[in-house]
């Protein structure tokens, strides 16, 4: 068997592109979830309008790609301000309905035929990205290799990475300093029980609309990275299983925890990974017969084998590796 290419991927999978993606989607879900206990299912609709904020902008419009930025970071506070405006006042299971909805309802606009123009349709949008990778200090390097040349990485993956890691580095310095701060606290108690805090003057729905707002936008920021780093945008990357695969990563890495999104990511994208990469490799060495799994199966049986790992986290872990049983009852929600 190839180890040396197995633990190649599975390295390349720790720092890359995707997992920066789903932390950033996953530390904006732990806000409105971990620290404020908004069921927002619709968080890859937040990814979702960033990644065609840009597309729209560049590669429709021919327009600057900073102004495609700005748009998108519009998009999605226009986005929260619609989700949360009806929401809000009502049972947490309203937003819950509302947001996975609206998710569908986003995706499926962008499959629009009618908009096939603007948007690409089931195609999708591309040539948006070179603005971007026009800034990047390493145009013409031969890119990086680590641990012996077990790992790669192109001057376009670097300034990739680059970037990526900076904005989920702000991301957790920004949630770190918001909820050490008595903003954060309130958050926190409206989580544990919001009636109190109404009674004490507080604004409960401005605050809970805050949180959306802010958790919307760093999630916007997983979508510029997603798509920047594929050059290209398609409406069913934004499907509800990419809010699920968040809530997942959260709930890894512990609920209401700054860095819990971050490790939650490394590791979920790593056991994907390294359990897809070694059953291929298995199956083609005949290591594991034919009959019994083939090479297309592979895929499907390693988000099997990793669901069997997040049960039996759940029944003996349910606070995820950081977090603290005392502050996160999942079990309540």
């Amino acid at each position: 068997m190839n180890w040396h290419s197995i633990f190649s991927v599975s390295l390349e999978a720790i720092i890359g592109s995707t997992t920066i993606a789903y932390a950033l989607a996953a530390i904006g879900l732990n806000v409105h979830f971990g620290y404020t206990g908004l069921l927002n299912f619709g968080q890859s609709a937040f990814l979702g309008v960033g990644a065609y904020g840009i597309a729209i902008t560049v590669s429709t419009f021919d327009l600057p790609f900073f102004l495609g930025v700005a748009i998108g970071l519009a998009a999605a506070i226009i986005l929260a301000l619609l989700l949360g405006i009806p929401t809000l006042r009502l049972r947490a299971d309203y937003l819950a309905i509302v947001t996975i909805a609206a998710a569908e309802i986003i995706r499926l606009i962008y499959r629009a035929t009618g908009l096939h123009k603007w948007t690409g349709a089931s195609d999708g949008l591309q040539g948006f990205s070179q603005d971007f990778y026009d800034l990047s200090p390493f145009q013409g390097s031969k890119g990086v290799s680590l641990f012996g040349d077990l790992i790669t990485f192109t001057d376009r993956e670097l300034w990739v990475l680059l970037v990526g890691w900076t904005l989920v580095a702000l991301s957790c310095l920004v949630v770190w300093l918001l909820m050490k701060s008595p903003w954060g606290r309130v958050l926190k108690a409206i989580r544990e029980d919001e009636d109190a805090v109404r009674s004490l003057g507080k604004n409960v729905f401005s605050y809970k609309m805050q949180s959306l707002v802010i958790g919307g936008v760093i999630g916007c920021l997983g979508g510029f990275v997603f798509a920047l780093d594929r050059a290209a945008v398609q409406p069913d990357t934004w499907g509800t299983e990419f809010t699920f695969f968040a809530y997942t990563i959260v709930i890894l890495g512990g609920a209401a925890r700054v860095f819990g999104p971050v490790v939650g990511a490394a590791i979920f994208w790593v056991l994907l990974v390294f359990i897809d990469a070694t059953l291929s490799e298995a199956i083609n060495n005949k290591d594991i017969p034919s009959w019994l799994i083939s090479t297309n199966q592979a895929g499907s049986v390693r988000y099997i084998l990793v669901g069997i790992g997040l049960i039996l986290l759940l029944i003996y872990r349910p606070q995820g590796i950081f977090g603290d049983k005392r502050e996160v009852m999942l079990d309540v929600r």
